[in-house]
């Protein structure tokens, strides 16, 4: 899997991951990973190409 880089709010830092899931949300993609600083998630939009070959 590629990787993709999230925001985190919370912390106000950019970091990469690999490990992400790609879940579908009134019709949008979204990526959804853990963040490094704590237990919430960190989402990213994606588009449905994007999505379509992450879910492949």
């Amino acid at each position: 899997m590629a990787k993709l880089s999230f925001y985190d709010v919370k912390t106000k830092k950019k970091f990469e991951t690999e490990d992400f899931v790609v879940k579908e949300r009134s019709g949008r993609f979204f990526a959804v990973t853990k963040s490094l600083a704590g237990g919430h998630e960190c989402w990213r939009v994606l588009s449905k190409d994007q999505a379509a070959s992450f879910k492949k």
